[in-house]
């Protein structure tokens, strides 16, 4: 069975949308944000895993560009004349 990370975070998505909706509800109709601080903690606690995971995605995205440009600028060895650095010389 291979793991879906997409189903997870759409899962971690909603769980976090949903308590957050359920806190700002209960404040209003409490008018008590320290009894339900809990439950903005559980939303907290599902957006941050999420947050994390966008971020290795565009550090990733970041340096799979830099190598490819960094590949791209590599300059040709061994043909004279070519822009690039002159092949060894042969006796």
């Amino acid at each position: 069975m291979k793991f879906d990370k997409s189903l997870l975070r759409t899962v971690f998505f909603a769980v976090g949308v949903t308590a957050m909706i359920i806190g700002i509800y209960q404040t209003i109709v409490f008018n008590d944000l320290g009894r339900n601080y809990w439950i903005f903690m559980v939303a907290t606690a599902c957006w941050m895993p999420l947050i994390y995971w966008r971020q290795q995605e565009s550090v990733a995205a970041k340096v799979a560009e830099q190598q490819a440009k960094a590949a791209k600028a590599k300059p040709k060895t061994g043909q004279p004349g070519k822009g690039g650095k002159p092949g060894p010389r042969r006796r």
